[in-house]
């Protein structure tokens, strides 16, 4: 009943931090989540879907001094009206990149980028816990078990030989959101770090058939466009919340 408990009041809270224009911030047990989240154009068709780029962030700290506890599983769910394409799209495996840095893994799987950005973590050492930053670049990934994928890729700027691959199922679900995310978070530094900031900007368009893609697309249908997420770590604590961001009908400007 209290993990229950602190799932609604987070949901409650994300959600109306959002409505009002700012990042959601929940604090619970020792953990405060800041996530936040933008899409471009604003202004979209209300019945087909057009092409976005999206730009999210979610950074973690302990309120309570020191590291906040690992994160083990992030879930993300993507609004109704997103659509995700990948037809003609080429991919890349894990498998091709889990050795190779930053440069080399976009160098060799450059067509097959879908969205790039940072991550940050503190990592113990001698004693201290040191603060680093890393690249993340997201492949599409080939399919696994009929989904699609994504495949993340991170390493630490000043850690150059800790390479970080995660293979991201992406399942279709129902009701008001589409698209279902589920990262399996890895033991940073062989378990000696904890991870803090993850931001990504996600959006690709291609060519396929003489035709004009892009990998991420939405429609606005009633007036915003939202994101759930569930945040599982190792100490039991689950955040569980919603953002939401105003969208605009195409021609609502013009009239």
């Amino acid at each position: 009943m209290r993990r229950l408990a602190i799932i609604l009041a987070c949901a409650a809270v994300a959600t109306l931090g959002a409505a009002a224009g700012k990042a959601a911030i929940v604090s619970t047990g020792g953990v405060e989540l800041t996530a936040d989240g933008e899409f471009t154009p604003h202004e979209l068709p209300r019945r087909r879907p057009a092409p976005i780029v999206i730009d999210g962030s979610a950074s973690l700290r302990s309120t309570t001094g020191g590291p906040p506890p690992q994160l083990e599983q992030a879930i993300v769910d993507f609004d109704r009206d997103g659509l995700l394409t990948t037809a003609g799209l080429p991919t890349c495996s894990s498998a091709s990149v889990e050795k190779l840095g930053t440069r080399s893994a976009r160098r060799k799987c450059g067509k097959a980028v879908v969205g790039t950005g940072e991550i940050g973590a503190l990592v113990l050492h001698d004693g201290e816990w040191l603060r680093i930053t890393g690249e993340l670049t997201l492949f599409n990934g080939p399919p696994a078990g009929g989904l699609a994928t994504v495949i993340a890729h991170a390493q630490p700027v000043s850690l150059p030989d800790q390479i970080y691959v995660v293979t991201i199922p992406i399942q279709r679900t129902h009701g008001d959101f589409r698209y279902r995310a589920t990262v399996e978070v890895p033991e940073i530094f062989e378990g000696a770090g904890v991870l803090t900031r993850v931001r990504a900007e996600i959006g690709r368009r291609y060519r396929f058939k003489g035709r004009e893609l892009s990998y991420a697309s939405a429609r606005c249908s009633d007036g915003t466009l939202g994101v759930h997420g569930r945040f599982t770590f190792a100490n039991g604590v689950i955040v569980d919340g919603t953002v939401e961001k105003y969208c605009v009908p195409a021609g609502v400007f013009n009239r």
